[in-house]
C-alpha cells in the first residue's frame, strides 16, 4: 500500500468536502500469459498488483455530483440524471460510464463525491482504467447499498468501457482487478468466468516490468479492428468464439481468409494452448516452461498478431539475447506500454541497467522499470 497516497487522498477529500470518506484500492493488472483471449472466451493468467488507485467517496446532500482526479489536477459536475459521454478519451467518462450503466439496472443512487489518484504508471497496460471504474463501482455499492456481487459490479465496469470510451474490452482487467489475490496468479476462464488461483513462486527471478514510455495513437482503433476479425473469423466457422476454434478447423476455411486475418486467428489458438499450459508449468514450479511460452507468445502478438511495435521488439530481443532473463514478452492491448519479465535476481540491476541505456541510446528517450508483486483486488481501506 502507498500510504503517501491514501494520505493524500484522504486529506484532500476532508479540506474539500468537509466529512471523512469511504477509502477504496483498486489495483491495476499484470497478465503472464494470455493475451488478447479474453474477448475470444479463451483463458488467460493475470494477477493484481501492488499498484492501483486510491479512491475516496462518500455521499453529499448537493444536488450534484463531484468528481476529482488529483493526478491530472481536474474535476467534473455532473447530475446523475443528466450524463452523457464527454470528449473521447477524458478520465471522466470512465466515472459517468459506471454510473450510467447502474441506472440501466434501476440502480438508486443518490449523489456523491469522490476523489482519487493513482501509481499506476500512465499507459504501462496495467488497465488503470478498469482500476478505476472497479473502484466506482465498488464505492457506490458499498454507499448506496446496492446489493451487487463482485461479479456483478466487474460486467458494470465492462459495460462502462464499451458504452462511455468505446473500448470493447474483455473481461480480464476488471476481473483481475476486483478478484485478485495475493501471491496468486489467476487462470481465468473468459466464457464461464471461473478462475483458478495458483501460487507462484519465483524462486530466484524477480517480475519486473519495462516500460517503452511510448503509446502509438491507432491502439485503440486497433484492439476494435482485431476484435472484429476474431469475430468474422469465428462466424465462418459456425462457433461462438475462437476459444472453439483448433488449427485444423481453422485451415478449412483458410482460402476464404487474407493471409493476415488467418495468422491474428491462428495466434489466438495457440496463444489460448499456451495459457493452459502455463498453468501446468506453474503447477510443476518449471519456471524455465514458463518463459519459454512468454517468449512465444510474445513472437506471435509481433508477428501473428501484428500488435507490438519497434520499441517492444527491442526490449523482448534484449531480454532473449541475455542470460538472465527466462521470459519476456509485450503486455497489454500493445503498440506501446510494458514488456513483462522474469529475471534472475542477483543479476537484474546490471541487466536493466544496460538494457535502459541501450534502449535510450536507440530511441533517443528514456524506458522506465517497475518491480511488481502480486495483490489482493479492490478492497476497502481500514
Amino acid at each position: 500500500m502507498n500510504n503517501a497516497i491514501i494520505n493524500h487522498v484522504n486529506q484532500e477529500f476532508n479540506k474539500t468536502f468537509n466529512q471523512e470518506p469511504v477509502l477504496i484500492f483498486s489495483p491495476g493488472r499484470i497478465n503472464i500469459i494470455g493475451e488478447h483471449t479474453d474477448y475470444n472466451e479463451g483463458f488467460v493468467f493475470p494477477g493484481a498488483v501492488n499498484k492501483g488507485i486510491y479512491a475516496a467517496i462518500n455521499k453529499t446532500n448537493n444536488n450534484f455530483c463531484t468528481a476529482i482526479a488529483l493526478d491530472k489536477n481536474t474535476k467534473i459536475e455532473f447530475e446523475i440524471g443528466n450524463i452523457s459521454p464527454l470528449k473521447e478519451g477524458s478520465w471522466e467518462n470512465y466515472v459517468l460510464g459506471v454510473v450510467a450503466e447502474l441506472l440501466k439496472l434501476n440502480k438508486v443512487i443518490g449523489n456523491f463525491n469522490l476523489i482519487f489518484k493513482g501509481d499506476i504508471p500512465a499507459g504501462a497496460g496495467m488497465s488503470s482504467s478498469a482500476a478505476l471504474e472497479n473502484s466506482v463501482v465498488f464505492g457506490l455499492n458499498n454507499l448506496f447499498d446496492l446489493g451487487l456481487t463482485k461479479e456483478e459490479m466487474i460486467f458494470i465496469s465492462q459495460k462502462a468501457e464499451h458504452n462511455y470510451v468505446g473500448v470493447k474490452c474483455g473481461i480480464m482487467d476488471q476481473y483481475a482487478s476486483m478478484f485478485g489475490k495475493k501471491d496468486y496468479a489467476l487462470l481465468l476462464d473468459c466464457r464461464s468466468i471461473n478462475a483458478r488461483p495458483f501460487k507462484i513462486d519465483f524462486n530466484n527471478y524477480q517480475l519486473v516490468l519495462i516500460n517503452t514510455n511510448v503509446k502509438h495513437s491507432l491502439s485503440d482503433s486497433a484492439y476494435n479492428d482485431r476484435r472484429t476479425v476474431c469475430e468474422d473469423v469465428a462466424k465462418q466457422l459456425k462457433i461462438s468464439a475462437l476459444r472453439d476454434a483448433s488449427e485444423h478447423n481453422l485451415n478449412t476455411i483458410k482460402s476464404n481468409l487474407s493471409e493476415e486475418n488467418y495468422q491474428k486467428a491462428l495466434y489466438v489458438i495457440q496463444e489460448n494452448g499456451r495459457a493452459q499450459r502455463a498453468s501446468l508449468a506453474m503447477q510443476n514450479n518449471d519456471l524455465k516452461l514458463l518463459g519459454a511460452l512468454m517468449y512465444k507468445s510474445h513472437e506471435g502478438l509481433s508477428k501473428q498478431y501484428q500488435v507490438s511495435c519497434n520499441e517492444l521488439d527491442f526490449l523482448v530481443n534484449e531480454a532473449k539475447a541475455s542470460n538472465v532473463v527466462i521470459g519476456a514478452r509485450m503486455m497489454g492491448g500493445g503498440f506501446g506500454g510494458c514488456t513483462i519479465n522474469l529475471i534472475d535476481k542477483d543479476k537484474c540491476d546490471s541487466f536493466l541497467t544496460n538494457t535502459s541505456k541501450k534502449y535510450e541510446d536507440t530511441f533517443k528517450k528514456s524506458c522506465s522499470v517497475y518491480f511488481v508483486e502480486l495483490s489482493n483486488g479492490t478492497h476497502l481501506l481500514a
